[in-house]
C-alpha cells in the first residue's frame, strides 16, 4: 500500500489529472457565475432570474440556475427576488436599521401568496427572539395613515413598531421575496419592489 501511495505522489500523470480536474471545476464555477450575471435583472437592489426552470434552456443556463436557485419553479409559477444590498448599493448588515416601505396598494401582486424572509448570506433561516423570520400576505401588518406599509428590518425591536418588525442578524444577511403565481405586473416587469432604505 505504501508503495502505491508513493507512486501516486510521484506520478506526473496522477498529478496532471488532479490539477486538470481542479482547473476544470474552477472554470465551471466561473462560467456559471458569468451566466448567472447575464440572466439576472436588478432593480432597486432586488435581483431576479426570470429564465430558470424552462425546458428550452441550454445546459449552461440549467447549471447556473441549479447553482443559484436549486429546485426553482418557472417564473410564471413563482418569482424569487433577492437583496443583499440596500437601495444605495451598500451591503445589508445588522449593524444598521432598515425600512422597506410599500406604497398604498403596492404589496407584491399575486394570485396565490407572497412571503418576505430574512436569511444569512448562504440562504439559511436565522433565529430571532420573536421566532419570526418572515412576513407574508397573511401577516397582520399595520398600515400608515396613507395606506402604505413599513417593514422595519433591524436587530433590536423598534419601540412601538414591533408589529411590523422583522428581526435581522447582527452580521450580514439576505432578503428573499417570493411571489407565488405572480400577477401580470410582475411578469411584464412593470412592478418594482421598493428599495431597502437605511434608517437615518
Amino acid at each position: 500500500m505504501a508503495g502505491i501511495l508513493a507512486w501516486v505522489a510521484q506520478s506526473g500523470v496522477v498529478q496532471g489529472v488532479i490539477i486538470g480536474a481542479t482547473l476544470a471545476f474552477l472554470s465551471a464555477i466561473l462560467i456559471m457565475n458569468a451566466v448567472i450575471r447575464a440572466v439576472t435583472t436588478t432593480a432597486n437592489g432586488w435581483s431576479v432570474i426570470r429564465a430558470c426552470g424552462r425546458p428550452e434552456n441550454g445546459v449552461l443556463v440549467r447549471a447556473a440556475c441549479a447553482k443559484a436557485l436549486p429546485a426553482v419553479n418557472v417564473f410564471e409559477e413563482a418569482a424569487y427576488f433577492t437583496a443583499t444590498t440596500d437601495g444605495s448599493g451598500q451591503i445589508l448588515s445588522g449593524a444598521h436599521a432598515y425600512n422597506l416601505r410599500f406604497p398604498a396598494g403596492g404589496l407584491p401582486p399575486h394570485d396565490a401568496f407572497w412571503s418576505l424572509t430574512v436569511t444569512d448570506v448562504v440562504g439559511y433561516m436565522v433565529s430571532s427572539p420573536m421566532e419570526r423570520s418572515s412576513f407574508d400576505d397573511r401577516s397582520d401588518l399595520a398600515k400608515n395613515a396613507d395606506g402604505s406599509v413599513d417593514i422595519y428590518l433591524q436587530h433590536d425591536a423598534p419601540a412601538g413598531r414591533e408589529q411590523n418588525w422583522l428581526p435581522i442578524p447582527s452580521g450580514r444577511f439576505k432578503l428573499m421575496l417570493r411571489v407565488y403565481l405572480p400577477s401580470a405586473e410582475i411578469l411584464n416587469g412593470t412592478y418594482r419592489i421598493p428599495p431597502v432604505a437605511r434608517a437615518r
